[in-house]
Formats: structure tokens, sequence, C-alpha cells
């Protein structure tokens, strides 16, 4: 027999009420349980990410519903490519994501502090520390004034963890278009592009604009030398009404018509590109062989098929401006480059076109290569990571050395706060002084290292020797002063590093219930 929903009642002055059931799929966690469940979520997704921290993190393989494959250790790709179902876990992801779009860099740390950060309030949890008090004592260890002891001012160098070659073209494309009394990067005007094939020693900065694309017809010149270029985004066709519309053509008269009007029209567009003194076109649409061959025999290189994004970068790097009309065409609008060539690739066919000596020497394209899809989109990433860094210390020169030195630092400055505060608070402080631990203790793991001793060994090391460079020895140097090895993160960095982990841990602590609505029967 079916459960009845509602109950027929009356109460003790004889009203009638009804008592309806809650619909059967409805769920509900409340209290500690709730807390419970959600720093189990945090835990499990912070230790999935933890393997990959470092120099030394290993990769994770993602394989994507309809079948293609990610090889990669950076955080934010591995959490935004993952299908998690569970609340909290989503807000870590966005939490990577954030630190990603924010800063660029340092979303694996961020993820893995955040759920260091969970599992010591666990622990607080269980000795009956009220939740609020708890967030309230991590916000009082995250100030600026403890972070100051884990930094030092340098100069604006940055040696990237990258290869050497990789980290001086980071440095040597943000240098070309960073706005240097604004410290500011125009992130437009780097185009990362690439192509498999070669290896990683291969890979190379173009002072100009690649794009993916050859000349029209094969018998046009592959290199033309001071280019006067002009940047169309109408077709080489003659003009069609915008409207559906049909021609009837009876006879052989009308055909001749319609066909010398088309000529007449194709000679004209050739002729006002000519008169412009443009030596090059490049067009957004395609043309048809007719207008392809006019081109050609006018001693006309042109490219069809390029994209807007490019079209607007050609236009920025060359100067020129982008013409929707034929009529409008003039010499003042054309974009100049010093040479445009065109290159090939070992035995393929594959052809690119790199405009070089462009007017406006800001802006650059990274040419990546490598023997695989993915070793060219995770040496894309790195890029994007190392530029990411170089930017950030444009923004703000001030560095705190790497390896976990400044977690070790800032975990031990929180430690001493904490024994000066009377009140409950100083739990919640040293709770967070010990997940701070957690970057150098994965970073000592993921190295091969023991992770307790060495951590033990570098913190006692810091103490007595007041040194906040010593770091974890990721690359077995035989030293672990990070300054000697270069190991620098910007501040900016890790300081929103903090400050996100912090706000998401807070938020996370203050959530007692959960309601799921579930469909009713």
């Amino acid at each position: 027999m079916a459960e009845h929903q509602a109950v027929y009642a009356t109460d003790e002055y004889g009203r009638p009420f009804i008592i309806l059931r809650e619909q059967a799929k409805k769920t509900r966690t409340h209290g500690l349980q709730a807390i419970k469940s959600h720093i189990l979520a945090a835990k499990t997704v912070a230790n999935i990410i933890r393997t990959s921290l470092g120099p030394r993190g290993l990769d994770k393989i993602l394989i994507s519903p309809d079948g293609e494959i990610t090889v990669t250790n950076d955080g934010a790709t591995i959490l935004s490519q993952m299908e998690v179902e569970h609340q909290i876990a989503k807000l870590l992801v966005q939490l990577s994501r954030s630190q990603d779009d924010e800063i660029g860099d340092g979303t694996t740390g961020v993820v893995v502090l955040a759920g260091a950060l969970l599992e010591q309030s666990e622990a607080l949890l269980d000795r009956g520390i009220h939740p609020t008090r708890i967030a309230d004592g991590f916000d009082r260890s995250h100030t600026d004034n403890l972070l100051k002891t884990a930094m030092t001012s340098l100069g604006s160098k940055i040696v990237s963890k990258e290869l050497q070659q990789f980290a001086q073209i980071a440095v040597d494309a943000v240098l070309q278009v960073a706005d240097l009394e604004r410290k500011d990067v125009l992130f437009d005007l780097i185009k990362v592009d690439g192509k498999v094939g070669g290896s990683l020693a291969d890979t190379q900065l173009i002072k100009g604009v690649l794009i993916d694309k050859d000349m029209s017809h094969p018998q046009m010149p592959s290199k033309v030398d001071d280019a006067r270029i002009a940047i169309l985004t109408c077709p080489f066709e003659p003009p069609r009404p915008k409207t559906k519309h049909k021609l009837d053509i009876t006879s052989v008269e009308e055909f001749k018509k319609l066909q010398s009007y088309e000529k007449e029209k194709f000679s004209d567009m050739i002729k006002r590109v000519k008169d412009s003194g443009a030596n090059l076109v490049i067009c957004q649409w395609g043309f048809d062989d007719e207008a392809n061959h006019l081109l050609m025999q006018n001693a006309l290189p042109a490219v069809r098929w390029v994209g807007g994004p490019e079209i607007e970068l050609i236009a920025i790097a060359t100067q020129g401006r982008i013409v929707p009309r034929f009529e409008d065409l003039t010499p003042e609008k054309l974009g100049k480059a010093g040479i445009v060539r065109e290159v090939t690739f070992g035995t393929t066919r594959d052809k690119m076109i790199v405009i070089e000596e462009c007017a406006n020497t800001r802006a650059v394209t990274i040419f990546v290569r490598g023997s695989n899809k993915m070793i060219v989109d995770e040496a894309k990433r790195a890029l994007h990571d190392a530029i990411c860094a170089v930017r950030n210390l444009i923004k703000d020169n001030r560095v705190v050395y790497g390896g976990g030195a400044a977690d070790i630092s800032s975990s031990l400055a929180v430690q001493k706060a904490a024994d000066e505060i009377p009140s409950i608070e100083q739990y919640a402080m040293r709770a967070f002084a010990s997940a701070l631990d957690s970057v150098p203790l994965a970073l000592a793991e993921n190295s091969g290292l023991s992770p307790i001793e060495t951590l033990a060994e570098v913190k006692s090391r810091q103490v007595k020797e007041k040194d906040s460079t010593l770091g974890i020895d990721c690359n077995g140097r035989g030293s672990n002063d990070m300054r000697e090895q270069f190991v620098y993160d910007p501040l900016i960095s890790k300081r929103q590093q903090y400050l996100l982990a912090t706000q998401l841990v807070r938020a996370v602590l203050k959530i007692d219930d959960v309601i799921v609505a579930g469909q009713a029967e």
C-alpha cells in the first residue's frame, strides 16, 4: 500500500490541521556532520592535486568524455577538466580558477593550502572549538605583518623554474609588450601558437605575428620585403544583394554581360588595391579562382581566410587600419612590415606566414614546437605560467623565496604570534601554522625526499640561523638556500594564495546545513 502523503489531525482545542510528509527525496545534513562532510570533500580534491606540486610534481592524464587526452600538472587545468559533483569540491575548482584569472600561477598551491587548512580545522572541531572562532583565528593569522616576514625585496629579476630558454622567451616576450611606466602588460599582444614537430628546443620568440595560413596561390612569391599590407574584411567578390535573390539568364548575351561585369568588378578591386600602393593583401574572407588568378597576374601576393583575432593583431602590429570596403582603401590605411615570409616545416606541406619587423614592435608571437600535441599543449601552459610570473613582477617587483621557504618562515611567524594571544583563537593560529607546512611537505614528498625529516631540518635551520631563504632542495643541488638556486615567487602571487585559501576556508566553516531538494515523487 502506498504511504500516505498527508495525515489529518486535530490540536488540543479540536481544530483540524493537516500534517504533510516531507518529500522522500529531500536530504538534509546539518551541524558538525555537514562541516565534516565538506572538509572530507575538500581534502579529497586537495590530495588529488598535491602530487603535482613543485618542479618534481607528477603529471595527471585526463580523458574527456569525447576521448581527448590531456597530460598536465597544471592545477587549474586538472581541476577544470575534472567532473566534480560535490558542492564544496566545486568551490575549490572556482578557487583555483580565480587564482588563475587574477595571478595566472600558483593554482596548485592555493588548493593544497585550502585543503590543509580544512584538515587542521577538523582536529579543532573535534576538540569542541566553535567553527566561527576557528575562522576568526585563521583570519587573524593572515595579516600582512606575517607575510612581511616571508618577504624579501629584490630587484625585478626572475629566473623561471622552466628551462633556461623558456624563461628567456617569457621574459623577452613580456618586456617587449610591457608598459613599464604604467606597470602594465597587455596580454593581447602576446600570442602563443604551437605546431607539432621538431623538439621543445626549437621553440622560438617571433617579434611579429605568425599566422597559420599560406599564400593563396602556389606561384605567388613566398617572401615580400618592405611590405605594405592591405588588411581587408571585404571579400574579393562582385557585390551581391544582401537578401535572397535569383538571377535568370536566358541568352548567351546576358551570360557574357554578367561575365564581363564580374571581370570589370574584379579588375576595379585589384586596381584600387594597386593604386593604394599595397604589395600584400590579407583578407578575412575567401576569394574564388578568378580573383586569385587576377591577383597572381597583377603580382599581388594574398592570404585568405585569416581569422578575426589574427586580423586585429596584424593591424595592431603593422599599425594598419582594417578596411571594410574597397572604396575606403587609401595609402594611409596600409600596414607596414619589414619582411613577410612563408615558412615550411620538414617534409610536410604545412606552411605558415611570419610577419616581422613590424611598425609596432610591441606585438610578439611565441611559436612552440614539440614532438606531439600533448607536449605542445603542456609547453603552452608552462609558458602561460612563466609569462604570468614575469607580468606579476613588473606589476610589483617584490618577491619571496620559493621552495617552501616563504611558507616555512610564515609558519614560524604565525606560531610565534599565537603564543602571545590569550584567547582561544591561538589554537586556530597554530593550526594555520601547521597548514602552511603542507606546501613544503608536498614539495619534499614529490621530490622523493623524506617529507617530515626534511621539513624538520629546514625549519630548525631557519630558526637557528635566522635565515628565511632556506627551503626544500627539490632538484637535489645540495643547497637549501633558495637565493643561490634562484627560486623566487612573486609576492603578489603568494599573498593572493593565502588570501583566497583563507577566505574559502572561512566560507566553508560557516556552512552548517545542507538541504538538497529532491524531485517530488
